[in-house]
C-alpha cells in the first residue's frame, strides 16, 4: 500500500499526438478525480516553454514557465517535478497523467524520478506506476521508415536535435510496458498487423486499443526505470526469436564464430534494408576484443564500440560490470569464445528470413581463415576503423 502523501503518476509519451491525446483523455474520464499535465515545447527553440493543465472537463491552468534554459532536462528539474510535488500529500489527485511533447523520448522523463529535489529523492512522494507509449496504426510503418531530423516536424527537444523520427519513435515504441494502439475501427486487419509489429519490436508491453477499458486497471504496479534500462541495454539484451504473426517477423542471428570486416561493410546496405528495425551486438575478426553495438532503423545504422567483452578482462575485472551484463555472459558462455560472438534481431514485414540468415552467415570467417596461423585475427583490414576509431 501506499503511503498517504505518495502520488501516482503515469508517463503518456508518443510522437503522434492524437493518439497520445486520445489515450490521456480516455483515462482522464476513467480515472474520477485526475488530471493532467502537458509542457508545449513547440516554441522551445525561441526559449518558450508553456505548462498546460487539464482534467477530463477541460483546461484548469495555462501559463508559460520561467526557466534557466529553455530545455527539456531544465523543464523535468525546474517545473515538473515541482509542480509535480506540490500537488503530492493531501488533496492531491488519484493519478496525475504526464502527456508529453511529441518528440520526448519516456525514458528522459521516468529516469527524473530517481531525481532528488532537496536532498529528497522524489520517489518518496511520487510513485510512477506505468509508462505508456500511444501510437497511430495509420502512421506507424510510414513513421518507422523515416530518416528525417525530427526537427523538420517541428518536434525538436533543442536548437540542434539532429535524432530522425524513426529514432524517437523506435524509442518511445521500445521503453515503455504499455502501447496504446489508436486506428480506424473500419480497417480490422490492419490494426491488427501493426498491433503485432508493436508486440515484437516491445515483447515485454502489453499492447491494448486507446480506449480500452482494461487500461487504467493495467496503472495500479510501478514502473521501475533500472529494470527497463537493462531490459533495453545492448550489452545483455536477451532478443527472442518470436513466432510469426501474420506477415510480421522477427528473426534472431546468433553465431559463434567473428565476422569478416570487409564482407560484412559490402552487406551493410542490403541488412540495414532487410527489416524495419534491427539491434544487437556483433564480433569483428579485426576487433576480437571488442564489443560492437548495432542499431538501426528508418533506413540508417548507426555501430559503436562498447568496451571489451567479458572474455578479454580478467576475472577480478568483471566486478566492474553490471550484475544484468555478467549474468548474460554467464548464461551465453562458450568454453572456447566466452561471452564473444553474434546477436542480431531483425524484425520486419514479409522479412525473408532466408536471405537474411544466408547473408549474414556469408560474413562469417570461414574454417580455412579461423585455422590461418597466428590466429583468424592477423590479416582482416577493417573498413569500420574510420568510424570506429574515433569513437573509442
Amino acid at each position: 500500500m501506499l503511503p498517504t502523501e505518495t502520488m501516482r503518476v503515469v508517463v503518456v509519451s508518443g510522437l503522434h499526438h492524437a493518439a497520445r491525446s486520445r489515450t490521456v483523455d480516455h483515462l482522464l474520464r476513467a480515472i474520477p478525480g485526475s488530471i493532467a499535465v502537458h509542457h508545449d515545447l513547440g516554441a522551445i527553440a525561441d526559449g518558450e516553454v508553456r505548462r498546460v493543465v487539464r482534467d477530463a472537463r477541460g483546461v484548469l491552468d495555462e501559463r508559460p514557465v520561467e526557466l534557466v534554459h529553455a530545455c527539456i532536462t531544465c523543464t523535468l528539474r525546474e517545473d515538473l517535478l515541482p509542480f509535480l510535488l506540490d500537488l503530492a500529500g493531501d488533496g492531491a489527485p488519484p493519478v496525475c497523467l504526464v502527456e508529453t511533447w511529441e518528440g520526448v523520448e519516456p525514458r528522459l522523463v521516468a529516469e527524473a524520478f530517481d531525481m532528488l529535489v532537496d536532498g529528497r529523492p522524489v520517489s518518496r512522494r511520487l510513485h510512477l506506476a506505468a509508462v505508456i507509449t500511444a501510437v497511430d496504426a495509420g502512421l506507424l510503418i510510414a513513421d518507422l521508415s523515416c530518416d528525417d531530423d525530427i526537427a523538420e516536424r517541428g518536434l525538436g527537444i533543442a536548437v540542434e536535435d539532429d535524432r530522425t523520427v524513426a529514432e524517437v519513435l523506435t524509442r518511445q515504441i521500445e521503453y515503455p510496458t504499455i502501447l496504446a494502439l489508436a486506428g480506424e475501427p473500419a480497417d480490422e486487419a490492419h490494426r491488427e498487423e501493426r498491433r503485432a509489429l508493436l508486440e515484437h519490436l516491445n515483447p515485454a508491453a502489453a499492447v491494448l486499443p486507446v480506449d480500452s477499458a482494461r487500461l487504467p486497471d493495467l496503472l495500479q504496479g510501478r514502473f521501475d526505470p533500472r529494470s527497463a534500462a537493462v531490459r533495453l541495454d545492448p550489452l545483455c539484451a536477451q532478443y527472442p526469436g518470436l513466432p510469426r504473426s501474420g506477415r510480421v517477423r522477427t528473426v534472431t542471428w546468433r553465431r559463434r564464430r567473428p565476422m569478416d570486416p570487409g564482407r560484412l561493410h559490402a552487406a551493410l546496405d542490403e541488412l540495414v534494408a532487410a527489416g524495419l528495425r534491427s539491434r544487437g551486438r556483433f564480433w569483428l575478426a579485426s576487433r576480437p576484443d571488442t564489443v560492437l553495438l548495432w542499431d538501426a532503423g528508418g533506413g540508417a545504422l548507426a555501430i559503436e564500440p562498447a568496451g571489451p567483452w567479458l572474455a578479454a578482462l580478467p576475472e577480478g575485472a568483471w566486478e566492474l560490470a553490471s550484475e544484468a551484463r555478467r549474468a548474460a555472459a554467464r548464461m551465453d558462455w562458450d568454453p572456447e569464445t566466452g561471452d564473444r560472438g553474434q546477436c542480431l534481431s531483425f524484425t520486419g514485414i514479409d522479412l525473408d528470413e532466408e536471405r537474411l540468415v544466408a547473408l549474414l552467415d556469408a560474413c562469417l570467417l570461414t574454417d580455412e581463415e579461423m585455422g590461418e596461423p597466428g590466429g583468424p585475427w592477423t590479416r582482416h583490414t577493417d573498413p569500420f576503423a574510420e568510424i570506429l576509431d574515433a569513437a573509442s
